[in-house]
């Protein structure tokens, strides 16, 4: 006789996703006329990581619950048996479309602990690195974007220019993706001879390459259709939901960290911060659309004013010795090895760090004991925040635009299940 069946097993853990939900939040039970639903993955940046269970009645959502931590890396806790400089590849994995920025986010903490001062070249050269991050970022974003509403051709478009920025990054780092480039104290290698002219090549071309993905989209009436009045967020919920970057500034509060809490010399740029009052999914699309236009003039202005100097700060006991002193000068030998093998210490004391990433406030938290190794590192990151404004934005819409309004809060699942 065939075995049956546990009714438990027939549909495992959506009643349990629900209940736990509806108490958290004093909701009541699912009623008779409605139907609870497991759905996903449908956005290649959740790859089966990402759960959502909804109470639909008919095609519309009275309910929707995420459920996450498919994808726990234990990364955090990894960090603490690393030194601090090994900490930095790790930061590349917390969110694998922008890198740099957590990169740059976690090497500001550690040199507020340190008091370095970081050269002024290697700032700009940070400044210039993380906004091409961000253009590559919303590239991918507003490539699997449209292939979620149907439009295909976009994609093929946008990850053209990717593939040139992520060439840009492999000339500088030898890495396309988790380049590990920032060093605490500056950077780790002097740009190639010809880094220059590439990034200035893609300047060039890149304004007229987001007006040809605005002809394809801004002005399509399926486009159009599937984006306006859909996934409504007020300024008020998205405040009180600890929402921040894009989907922020889409419902009306001109909020960036680059220019309000400036860090690394974002002060020295002049840079517009888009902003929009229409709270839906259309004003998130053009928000972005609008800041990768900012971006290139920020990356100009990098190359345009970028000084002479130092890429890395003057401190023997915390940055690696230049490999021609380290083969010829004993002491920079022995601060070479020491650094290595033992790492260097941190004064202790506790430090956060934001900075202002692709999906929004990205922030690491830096506990030092005083030794070598961090005593805790915490992420605080945009997207962890952003999916909990994802039943608002749906309650009462259609099943398909639940679609529509995950792609344009632009989640990284990495940087949730940390």
């Amino acid at each position: 006789m065939a075995p049956v069946a546990a009714p438990e097993m027939l549909n495992p853990g959506v009643e349990d996703v629900v209940a736990d939900r509806n108490r958290h939040q004093g909701v009541p039970p699912p009623q008779d006329q409605t139907m609870v639903i497991n759905m996903g993955p449908q956005h290649p940046s959740t790859h089966g990581v990402l759960r959502l269970v909804l109470e639909i009645d008919g095609e519309s959502v009275v309910s929707l619950a995420p459920d996450i931590g498919y994808l726990h890396t234990g990364i955090e806790k990894t960090c603490e048996a690393k030194f601090y400089q090994q900490v930095v590849p790790l930061t590349d994995r917390i969110d694998y479309l922008c890198p740099m920025t957590n990169n740059l986010a976690y090497c500001l903490a550690v040199e507020k602990l340190l008091g370095l001062e970081i050269p002024e070249r290697a700032q700009y050269l940070r400044v210039l690195l993380n906004e091409l991050t961000r253009i590559q970022s919303h590239l991918v974003w507003l490539g699997t974007h449209a292939m979620d509403i149907g439009a295909l051709t976009v994609f093929l478009y946008c990850f053209r220019e990717r593939e040139d920025i992520l060439r840009i990054f492999e000339s500088v780092s030898g890495q396309r993706m988790m380049s590990s480039y920032f060093r605490i104290g500056g950077v780790s290698l002097e740009p190639p001879l010809d880094f220059y002219k590439e990034v200035q090549n893609f300047l060039n071309i890149m304004p007229d390459r987001i007006k040809q993905y605005e002809n394809l989209l801004t002005g399509n009436p399926i486009w159009m259709g599937r984006l306006k009045g859909i996934g409504h967020l007020s300024a008020a919920d998205a405040i009180a939901l600890g929402v921040t970057g894009p989907p922020l500034r889409a419902s009306g509060v001109d909020w960036d960290l680059r220019r309000d809490m400036p860090y690394s010399g974002y002060e020295k740029f002049k840079f517009r911060v888009p902003v929009s009052n229409d709270c839906d999914v259309w004003a998130r699309y053009v928000v972005r659309m609008q800041e990768m236009y900012e971006s290139v003039k920020i990356c100009q202005q990098a190359l345009d004013g970028m000084p002479e100097g130092r890429i890395v700060a003057d401190a023997p006991k915390i940055i690696l010795p230049d490999r021609e002193q380290m083969k010829t000068q004993m002491e920079a030998l022995i601060h070479h090895f020491k650094i290595v093998t033992e790492g260097f210490g941190v004064p202790a004391g506790e430090v956060f760090q934001a900075v202002e990433s692709p999906r929004g406030e990205m922030g690491y938290y830096v506990v030092s004991d005083g030794t070598a190794k961090p005593y805790r590192v915490h992420m605080r990151n945009p997207s962890y925040a952003t999916l909990q404004a994802l039943e608002t934005m749906c309650k009462g819409r259609l099943l398909a635009d639940v679609v529509a309004v995950i792609g344009s809060i632009d989640i990284v699942l990495g940087e949730i299940d940390r």
